[in-house]
């Protein structure tokens, strides 16, 4: 669910942030810029938490 989320943040951020290059709309721009760069750090954050997932259950199958 997260990652669907990110993904449609990331979309509408890019998409917000090119809407106010065109209109000149600055605050639009940023709040863009902000919605996508937050999407790509929630992205990442989502595959560091699934690489440690994966590494603990493999150490765990070991075992």
């Amino acid at each position: 669910m997260n990652k669907i989320k990110n993904a449609k943040d990331k979309v509408v951020g890019e998409t917000k942030e090119a809407i106010g290059k065109v209109t000149n709309n600055k605050e639009l721009e940023i709040k863009g810029k902000i919605q996508s760069t937050m999407a790509d750090v929630n992205i990442k954050g989502e595959k560091i938490k699934d690489d440690v997932n994966r590494k603990v259950n493999k150490a765990f199958d070991k075992k």
